[in-house]
């Protein structure tokens, strides 16, 4: 049983990554909780020693063993393949999709959020990973792009600084008073700066850092940074101590989710719950198998494997810090919940975001979320460990 709560014409443009070949594909809005730009120093090839297909299931994938409406679908990301993307990569390679009906899952790289937004709602693509800022303004262009799944509870944008460079450890946002604060244009300034309302800091200086922002952070040019915390593991990974405020904590938000065409989920719910479950799956088995999981994408994306330890900590952290909520313990994996919505359409209208009115209840479902699965409903068991 599924638990309730609760086409425009256009082509795809240039080729994308494919399966496991991995190319990458142009360049990203920068604001959507996951434009790490991946060419760091590299690690290790580790392995854990966990690495044995084991994901805490008693064998049942959760399939009816009837044919599914879409037996081939598209996934297309939201940025180039990172460690935030390991649940799909794993889902894939242990065979989770397959096992739920599916002949294949295809994984392409993205150009942003807003992309993968654009693309469910045009029909160009079935599953797209995209951000609750990024829902809620393709929404507000004419289109219905709507949440399925939530892979991040947590919104993953961030305000950080470089103790050597600030000059004192950054524990409370009082200390940005006054301060120059850089970031890419667009929703992840204006989370910052909803974050810097709701938190009573005035007087800070907006500037433009477009995707140089790590780097004119180390180098001083800037006092702090906003962005997501992927970019925070990148400047740790040229062994800047850096210290971090969440946006979250005083902004709820969503960070990457699963997104699809309204018409679609409408048409095909059991292929959306079925994606759903193998990608849950693949959650589980990637906490579980964290080594096994970074295997996974450098086997799609082969110049990964150079900055291995850099994805590995980023899926470390995403992992501990961003994927568990009260929702998740309550419901079960993936879920919605109306206050972050809200908070997050409040927070983009107030910096005139929006042409027409958007409801923020209106992008998003949990109707095909199977909490009676157990990598579903049982999801924060199987990893809370």
């Amino acid at each position: 049983m599924i638990r309730n709560r609760r086409a425009v014409l256009a082509t795809l443009g240039a080729a994308a990554v494919s399966g496991c070949t991995g190319r990458l594909r142009g360049e990203a809005d920068g604001g959507d909780g996951g434009g790490e730009n991946g060419d760091d120093d590299g690690g290790e090839n580790g392995d854990d020693g966990d690495s044995d297909g084991s994901d805490g299931s008693d064998g049942d994938d959760g399939s009816d063993g009837e044919s599914l409406a879409v037996e081939s679908p598209t996934l297309l990301l939201n940025w180039r393949i990172s460690g935030l993307h390991a649940p799909y990569f794993a889902a894939q390679s242990q065979g989770f999709y397959e096992e739920e009906g599916f002949e294949s899952v295809t994984i392409e790289s993205g150009e942003g959020s807003d992309f993968a937004a654009q693309q469910v709602a045009l029909g160009n693509t079935e599953f797209g990973v995209s951000s609750s800022d990024q829902i809620l303004g393709v929404n507000d262009g004419g289109l219905s792009a709507q949440a399925v799944g939530i892979v991040m509870q947590r919104s993953p944008v961030v305000v950080f600084t470089s103790r050597e460079q600030f000059g004192e450890e950054l524990t409370d946002p009082s200390q940005l008073a006054g301060a120059t604060v850089g970031s890419g244009p667009g929703m992840v300034r204006q989370m910052m700066r909803g974050y810097f309302d709701a938190t009573d800091v005035s007087d800070v200086e907006y500037v433009d850092s477009g995707f140089d922002t790590v780097q004119q952070l180390l180098s001083g040019e800037i006092d702090a940074a906003g962005g997501v915390f992927g970019d925070v593991v990148d400047a740790r990974h040229q062994d800047a101590e850096i210290d971090v405020l969440s946006v979250h904590d005083a902004v709820p938000s969503y960070g990457h989710l699963i997104t699809v065409g309204e018409s679609f989920a409408e048409e095909n719910s059991e292929t959306v719950a079925a994606f759903l479950r193998a990608t849950a799956r693949g959650a589980v088995w990637a906490d579980q198998n964290p080594e096994g999981a970074i295997d996974a994408l450098v086997d799609a994306q082969g110049e990964l494997e150079e900055v291995r330890e850099n994805q590995r900590d980023k899926w470390d952290l995403m992992r501990s810090e961003y994927v568990l909520s009260d929702a998740v313990r309550e419901e079960g994996w993936g879920w919605s919940e109306s206050e972050p919505w809200q908070q997050t359409y409040e927070t983009l209208d107030a910096g005139d975001f929006f042409d027409e009115p958007v409801d923020p209840d209106a992008v998003w479902t949990n109707d095909h979320l199977d909490t009676d699965d157990e990598h579903v409903g049982d999801f924060a068991d199987l990893v809370d460990q």
